[in-house]
């Protein structure tokens, strides 16, 4: 059965990110959450999608305490989403105050660890890096490879298993009959972002994808019980 992930969280009603959006999902009966984690200058991970926060300042040179108070920390998150996998994007972009990919990679790993998750997380990123460097953190952690719009999917097919990662992450536009067969037939799970549309959920599900993160969470839970 193709699972439903409430990207950042169930946002209808609850800011993205916050603990109330993730507490949302999980009462909509959400299989999953996705959301976005950036490592604070004093080595925290934030759970936020923006590299900047307006008036205050990069997240990568803010400490904990300059956060404001609806971010939460990745462990707070994963305190109250029993139930669910978590989909933790790593942000860490090129261009950006980053870190080193290692550094994040090991603060990842750690939190997970130490919050009983390794086996209830999948951790993604557009950053290729950073996934090489989350496998030399912890091997025991599934990783997906975020692919972007407007790009060959096919190339991360091979990229991913001569890797030993678990999934391929594309873009809505890029998903096709032929890219689940071949994925599925690497033994890649095939999780696509961000389906909003009635008519692409429905597709999807057909298509036997693994999970849609999607931002119409009750829609698409809907069409995916639906399918099953």
């Amino acid at each position: 059965m193709t699972a439903v992930f409430a990207h950042r969280g169930y946002t209808e009603g609850a800011v993205e990110n916050t603990l109330d959006a993730f507490a949302g999902a999980k009462r909509l009966g959400a299989d999953g959450v996705e959301l976005d984690v950036r490592l604070t200058g004093d080595g925290a991970l934030a759970v936020h999608h923006d590299a900047t926060l307006d008036g205050i300042g990069p997240i990568a040179q803010l400490g904990v305490p300059d956060l404001p108070a609806h971010i939460p920390l990745l462990a707070d998150v994963l305190s109250i989403c029993d139930g669910m996998v978590v989909n933790v994007e790593i942000k860490n972009d090129l261009g950006e105050t980053g870190h080193d990919d290692d550094v994040v990679a090991v603060e990842v790993a750690r939190v997970i660890e130490e919050a009983g998750w390794i086996d209830r997380v999948i951790v993604s990123s557009f950053g290729l890096a950073s996934l090489h460097a989350v496998g030399r953190a912890d091997s025991r952690l599934a990783i997906g490879v975020l692919w972007p719009p407007l790009s060959d999917v096919s190339l991360a097919l091979p990229l991913a298993r001569s890797a030993g990662w678990q999934a391929v992450h594309p873009f809505v536009t890029e998903v096709n009959a032929e890219l689940v067969g071949a994925a599925h037939e690497a033994g890649l799970a095939v999780n696509v972002w961000t389906v909003n549309a009635a008519h692409d959920l429905t597709a999807f599900v057909a298509l036997g994808v693994d999970a849609l993160i999607t931002d119409h969470l009750a829609e698409a839970i809907d069409i995916a019980r639906a399918g099953a």
